[in-house]
């Protein structure tokens, strides 16, 4: 199997057991706790048909719809899409905290294909619900960009301030 596959796995895994040890903590489902695994079962299955896609150039086509160079550079935004998916289910799940998604995501950004995804995908963000976790995401990108851009110092892993867990 390939990466994507893998790191779709291991996030469902790791959601799983996250989800058992808050059960076992509080003797009972967390309220979310169905809605999370649901996030954690679709995200899996997106993840497979990413890696199908990834190896099978007719079947990337249907799966992206940005306009890209080449081949090679469709796979890279498909790619691209699947760690930036996998580190927001990380946070809608729980996994990790806003500041420990901010913190990776500081680092996504630094990467030069990573920045020509997120510009070519722009528009898909335009409809997003303001106040949804991946508009709120989407916006800490393109203040991390715009930080990492601005900043006057060679030490990028302290550019840019994590927003407030309970900021809009």
């Amino acid at each position: 199997m390939g990466l994507a596959f893998t790191v779709g796995m291991a996030t469902a895994i790791m959601a799983r057991r996250a989800l058992r040890e808050e059960f076992g903590k509080s003797g009972r489902n967390p309220g979310g706790g169905r809605h999370q695994a649901g996030f954690a079962q679709q995200q899996q299955l997106q993840l497979y048909l990413l890696d199908k896609a990834l190896g099978d150039p007719d079947l990337a086509a249907v799966l992206s719809t940005v306009e890209v160079e080449s081949p090679a550079q469709r796979r890279q935004f498909l790619f691209a899409n699947a760690l930036y998916s996998n580190a927001l289910l990380a946070y809608r799940i729980g996994l990790v905290t806003l500041e420990e998604l901010h913190g990776y995501l500081r680092i996504t950004c630094r990467n030069p294909i990573f920045r020509s995804y997120w510009e070519a995908t722009r528009p898909h963000r335009a409809s997003l619900v303001e106040s949804s976790d991946e508009a709120r995401a989407g916006r800490m990108v393109d203040y991390l960009i715009a930080d990492l851009d601005d900043a006057e110092t060679d030490e990028w892993w302290v550019v840019g301030v994590p927003p407030a867990e309970d900021a809009p």
